[in-house]
């Protein structure tokens, strides 16, 4: 899965973009979600997200993902578990200092972010990779982020209204 994971982020552009188009596809799903009940249609596509992500990403399934925001490197693969950044362990070739035989995972989220804004520079960049991620909340372990991510915005989308 390393090996996997690895690539996925040298080509984090072309993933973010199918990123995109499926995060709009399940948010234009949003009323027939609605209407079997999201806590009906939770368990299949958890299942579905598990193995495509687990596959590509090497995903831990924390329910909260942040791939989009991190070049499409799981944070929660750091042995650490660090969410909001790089533990200040990094070794000087970029490998992690628990496992030293596998990048840091914020190396690897970093240059993935570089390559989706074709290698701009900080103040060119859509900056998302500076966004302070939130603690983990364990009991989302488990659940299907893509869900919660419809579920908000919608929610979010009608609070405006």
């Amino acid at each position: 899965m390393y090996s996997v994971r690895k690539w996925t982020v040298s080509h984090a552009k072309s993933f973010n973009s199918v990123y995109k188009i499926l995060e709009n596809t399940l948010s234009a799903l949003h009323p027939v979600w609605k209407l079997i009940g999201y806590e009906r249609v939770e368990k299949p596509v958890a299942f579905v997200e598990k193995h495509v992500k687990g596959l590509l990403f090497d995903c831990q399934m924390c329910g909260q993902c942040v791939l989009h925001e991190t070049g499409m490197s799981c944070p929660m693969n750091c042995p650490k578990t660090l969410r909001n950044g790089p533990c200040g362990g990094v070794r000087a070739n970029g490998n992690c200092e628990v496992k030293p035989e596998m990048r840091c995972v914020w190396v690897e989220a970093w240059r993935g972010d570089q390559i989706i804004n074709d290698n701009q520079s900080i103040a060119g960049s859509r900056e998302s990779i500076l966004n302070v991620q939130i603690a983990v909340d364990h009991s989302l372990k488990g659940r299907s982020s893509w869900l919660k991510e419809v579920r908000e915005k919608h929610l979010k989308v009608k609070d405006e209204v």
